[in-house]
């Protein structure tokens, strides 16, 4: 994708975190439509989740940023962040085929666990409204699960249970 690419990395401790501060974002600046918001683990010194931001166009987002307080760095921290904002996520709530998916969203396609091959364009994918794709070799690939029914959830939970939370 041609355009500006940034990386906000304010300390984060989690994903919902992160996910929260990208939701935050998008609110308060007005993004762009095509704009993608990611989540990526830092491991670096202290473990901890960064954001970035990418743009069709450049603009003035690097200063609105900074403006917040943000220390605001160029380019993407990796190649394999998770999507929270992307073209046609609003669209992905309730079940969906994953035709229906692929063509609603900027996702390239589905990778179901344990299947070496795609599943049918056909198949039902409960989205529980929360679908978090993530950058594989340029493309957007969200991973899936087999559930009951023979339909398909996305892997990644809306609400996890932190480990040792019954402690």
């Amino acid at each position: 994708m041609t355009g500006l690419a940034l990386t906000v990395d304010p300390g984060l401790p989690d994903l919902r975190a992160a996910d929260r501060l990208l939701h935050t974002l998008a609110a308060e600046l007005a993004l762009p439509e095509g704009t993608f918001g990611c989540t990526h683990l830092l491991r670096e010194g202290r473990p901890r989740v960064a954001v970035s931001l990418t743009l069709p166009a450049e603009g003035a987002l690097r200063d609105q940023l900074a403006t917040r307080g943000y220390d605001v760095t160029d380019g993407l921290p990796d190649t394999v962040g998770r999507a929270v904002l992307y073209p046609g996520v609003e669209a992905l709530t309730g079940t969906l085929t994953v035709a229906e998916l692929l063509a609603r969203s900027a996702i390239d396609r589905v990778a179901v666990l344990g299947a070496p091959d795609g599943p049918d364009p056909d198949t039902r994918l409960v989205t529980r409204d929360h679908v978090r794709p993530q950058w594989r070799h340029g493309e957007l690939v969200l991973s899936a699960m087999p559930a009951t029914g023979g339909t398909l959830v996305p892997f990644e939970v809306p609400d996890p249970t932190p480990c040792c939370a019954d402690h």
